[in-house]
């Protein structure tokens, strides 16, 4: 071989290495590595059964499972344009290069997956491709659902087949270039898509290992709650560390005691994904408060342990962007207390203080009480400012607990004033919201 041919190798040798090694940077640890345990096959594993349904659906028929498991993988939310059929698509997802649309998961033929095979299924589930081949976007998040069984994943396709066929074509994706071109997802899976079934962790509880499996292969809790990397997959260098999501926040829900859940007691958590509401931290909303009323409600109580098990063993991944403490109670009456913007306080005078109270203690429901929430302790206001804009609407075993949308009744000036009087009486250090940050959340969550 001449000196040239051997240059030539050493650079093609050191160039993929190069690239490998910039691959394994960028993709970082699996979801599931900070375990550190023993992980074995399904198959072998003797301690029981962490996949599937409940007990209580063990003997049911396979689209009661599929049904179980559908709402499990809270696919009816994603898949569901407010007003129109459910899951017959068309929910629009607003990113920074474009807008995609959910595409139709009834069983029509023509315009749904009504042609859909076992196998072309399991492509879409599990791999991120559409039965003509083409490559899903990771908006779909597949990369979470690659953990489900067949056997889970099909159950879910029995359900969503036993549902009506509704004729519904999404609308067409405006993504900008290059990210219209899918082909480079082919790619994009090949790094980032483990492509890999769950496998249990036998230094690990059942508990455990079964809320595991609810929380990263089904409910893909880290689609939201885990920071994104320079490609756009999941940092699992900080996991459940909390993340922008949607134009909301997702907070950390790590085991960090100081702006995590390591705090929050077995039974706050619970209240909190079966109720949408702990007491002294607050209720679910947006994004979150749609995942506990179609999702993590409708779990059996042992499903929902699991996951708290589970949670509580994440490693912690401090929030530098959040106060170590929260805001004791403000002052009972307007007169007191800080004032951090007139115009805020005027607002918060004649649209909040009925419901939410002058000290942050609500005298209607404790769904409205502000004081220790997320949500005000958040410096950004990033969840306040939303909740004014959108509103809330929560199904609870009383009841539906609405706040009206104010989006329309006010400028972005006032809804910016009232945040960051909001955060600056209950939370621990006010936000400082402009007019031009708010227009940019309204940009995020527009249908």
């Amino acid at each position: 071989m001449s000196g040239k041919m051997r240059i030539l190798g050493s650079v093609v040798v050191i160039g993929a290495v190069a690239a490998g090694l910039g691959v394994w940077i960028i993709r970082g640890p699996g979801p599931l590595d900070f375990s550190g345990g023993t992980k074995v096959a399904l198959a072998d594993y003797r301690a029981g059964k962490p996949t599937g349904v409940p007990a209580k659906l063990e003997k049911a028929n396979l689209v009661e499972r599929g049904e179980y498991l559908a709402k499990a993988a809270d696919c009816m939310v994603c898949h569901t344009k407010p007003g129109e059929k459910d899951y017959a698509g068309g929910l629009a997802f607003k990113l920074p290069f474009g807008t995609l649309y959910s595409t139709n998961i009834t069983p029509d033929k023509d315009t749904g997956i009504g042609n859909y095979s076992d196998q072309d299924f399991l492509n879409a589930v599990q791999h991120g491709k559409r039965r003509d081949g083409a490559r899903l976007y990771p908006a779909m998040p597949y990369t979470s659902y690659t953990f489900m069984t067949d056997e889970d994943a099909l159950a879910v396709k029995a359900y969503l087949f036993s549902l009506p066929a509704v004729r519904a074509k999404a609308p067409e994706n405006t993504l900008s270039f290059p990210f219209n071109q899918r082909w480079a997802m082919i790619v994009w899976s090949a790094v980032f898509n483990p492509d890999t079934r769950f496998a249990p962790d036998t230094s690990k509880s059942p508990e455990w290992n079964r809320g595991a499996y609810l929380a990263e292969a089904l409910a893909h809790c880290g689609e939201c709650h885990t920071p994104r990397n320079l490609g756009f997959a999941l940092d699992n260098r900080k996991k459940f560390g909390g993340a922008l999501t949607a134009g909301w926040r997702a907070f950390n829900i790590s085991s960090d005691k100081a702006t995590g859940i390591g705090n929050w007691s077995d039974q706050d958590l619970i209240s909190y994904l079966s109720l949408g509401h702990a007491p002294g931290h607050g209720s679910a909303s947006g994004p979150m408060g749609e995942a506990v009323d179609h999702s993590f409600s409708q779990f059996a109580p042992e499903d929902i342990s699991s996951i708290v098990a589970y949670l509580r063993s994440v490693t912690a991944v401090a929030s530098p962007d959040l106060p170590a403490t929260t805001a004791p109670a403000a002052p009972a009456s307007h007169r007191d207390g800080i004032t951090a913007d007139a115009r805020g306080k005027q607002v918060f005078a004649s649209a909040c203080a009925s419901c939410h109270g002058w000290s942050g203690e609500s005298p209607v429901s404790p769904m409205a009480t502000l004081t220790g929430t997320w949500a005000v302790n958040d410096p950004a206001a990033t969840n306040v400012a939303q909740i004014v804009i959108s509103g809330t609407k929560r199904h609870t075993p009383d009841g539906a607990l609405s706040m009206p949308a104010f989006g329309n009744a006010y400028t972005n000036d006032e809804i910016a004033a009232v945040a960051n009087y909001v955060t600056a009486r209950f939370g621990a250090k006010g936000s400082k919201l402009t007019a031009k940050d708010v227009a940019e959340l309204r940009e995020q969550t527009a249908e």
